[in-house]
């Protein structure tokens, strides 16, 4: 049975296709860098049917930002309600995490360098989405103080955590001989060794 391609679905596939080649571009050049001719450009799509696609060049850097934090605030929210130690809960995000990080590693240079670029209710959203995933990271610390495994942090440990995670995608390449996986728990191990 052959199925139907609807024109919901050719939108949905060329905006996905847009998204991607746009993080590519905002990663390589950075966003103020790239104009809306070198997006037409390497989409392939005229200035006109561009915009059908993606509004605004704020837009796109909205929906490239936006969709993956989004994606790592369902995953936290996902083990958070599993039947996880406070280390087993702490271990699973990381993986998430840098999983994450190692499949859209064009889309995190763009969150992590760019995201500031964006203005208004776009901005105040993002910043809102990652509050929300970084007080999923203080709920799991705070998990295992309660049970005891964990000895109290600062709340600034939360950033620390993130932020040695959230920079493997200068350096790391998940080709190599470690997964993402992998890394994940040696960096948790080294952090449990502190704070158990």
């Amino acid at each position: 049975m052959q199925m139907m391609v609807t024109t919901t679905d050719r939108f949905d596939a060329n905006r996905d296709r847009i998204l991607r080649i746009s993080a590519e571009l905002f990663a390589k050049n950075g966003y103020h860098a790239t104009g809306v001719a070198a997006l037409s450009d390497a989409v392939k799509l005229g200035r006109g049917a561009l915009y059908h696609y993606i509004g605004s060049k704020e837009a796109l850097l909205y929906e490239i930002c936006k969709t993956q934090v989004d994606a790592m605030n369902t995953h936290a929210q996902g083990v958070m309600i599993a039947d996880y130690s406070a280390e087993a809960l702490l271990g699973e995000m990381a993986r998430g995490l840098l999983r994450n990080i190692a499949d859209h590693r064009n889309e995190w240079g763009v969150f992590f360098r760019d995201y500031s670029a964006l203005t208004g209710d776009r901005r105040d959203e993002v910043f809102a989405a990652r509050e929300r995933y970084e007080s999923y990271w203080r709920q799991a610390l705070d998990r295992g103080v309660k049970a005891g495994v964990l000895r109290h942090t600062p709340e600034l440990l939360v950033k620390g955590i993130l932020g040695m995670l959230n920079y493997t995608y200068l350096w790391f390449e998940p080709d190599g001989k470690v997964s993402p996986e992998e890394l994940a728990d040696f960096f948790m191990d080294i952090l449990f060794q502190g704070i158990r």
